[in-house]
């Protein structure tokens, strides 16, 4: 229960995590501190931090913690194999994997113990969140992504760079554009997208260092309907679009901006035989479609 409040921060949401109700958890915690003799969270009405002596045992434990968990699941598919359910999430289904259904064939045919559940993840928080709360086991992706706490698996996806325009807009009848004709509009921006993904898949600013317009948005839909009636232009990718072409919008390939990459990823702390597996499967397919005239 520590360490789910030590990175929670919050009773309520440590309690869902754990199953628990709020008041178990606050009774381990006093226990605890009476225990360790001293006070490991500082709370309020509005928030809880962690003291110092909190922070050390914190950095002291989830070491342990994980190395604990990694030996658990080894131990559990040492004696099950790959079985079970695997748990795959990919922000908008749409778009980003094309070949999914087969890796999922493929992956099941070869595993035919273990079922994989896909979920639409959306845009309502950041992603690795699903992964740190054991919601998911792993995510496709866009790239880049650096964060060390992550396994960057096999590419699933590249797709060229598309402006996405209404189709009356004045660079709707273009044959390409550069970056720096965005200074010249507004874009679109993922407030729960990591800003590396973001700032990758929209600039922010031209090469000549002028400024990029970006509006927030919460979902492609939005996005879609908002570049249909005008408002804004969206860097994206063919694919997507191509779910919204009824809306009147066009598509301007973009010269300078590189390919869209979509890559598995999983917590390196939750490595394990079965994400290994599917990762050999997404491998597989692409590079037999890769190979294909």
């Amino acid at each position: 229960m520590f360490l789910a409040l030590a990175q929670e921060l919050h009773f309520g949401r440590a309690a869902d995590q754990l199953g628990v109700t709020h008041s178990r958890v606050s009774q381990v915690i006093h226990t605890l501190e009476s225990r360790v003799g001293g006070r490991l969270f500082e709370r309020t009405s509005r928030r809880v931090t962690l003291t110092p002596l909190g922070q050390e045992l914190q950095h002291r434990t989830v070491s342990v913690y994980e190395q604990i968990y990694l030996a658990y699941l080894d131990v559990r598919e040492m004696a099950t194999g790959v079985a079970g359910t695997l748990r795959l999430g990919i922000p908008y289904l749409a778009a980003g994997c094309p070949h999914l259904p087969e890796i999922i064939k493929t992956f099941e045919t070869r595993h035919p113990g273990c079922q994989v559940q896909v979920t639409e993840t959306g845009f309502g928080r950041e992603q690795f969140e699903w992964l740190r709360r054991d919601e998911l086991d792993l995510l496709a992706m866009r790239l880049p992504v650096s964060d060390p706490e992550m396994v960057i698996g096999p590419v699933v996806s590249r797709e060229e760079r598309v402006l996405a325009v209404a189709a009356d807009h004045s660079l709707a009848g273009r044959d390409s554009v550069w970056v720096e004709h965005l200074a010249d509009h507004t874009t679109t921006d993922i407030p729960t997208l990591s800003r590396e993904v973001m700032d990758a898949y929209s600039p922010p600013r031209t090469p000549s260092g002028r400024p990029i317009r970006r509006s927030p948005m919460h979902s492609v839909a939005e996005a879609m309907v908002r570049v249909a009636a005008g408002e804004v232009v969206h860097p994206t990718v063919p694919s997507i679009v191509d779910h919204y072409r009824h809306l009147g919008i066009a598509v301007v390939p973009i010269r300078d901006l590189a390919p869209a990459e979509t890559a598995l990823m999983w917590l390196r702390s939750r490595d394990g035989l079965k994400i290994h597996a599917f990762a050999q499967a997404a491998s597989d397919v692409v590079s037999a479609r890769a190979d294909e005239p």
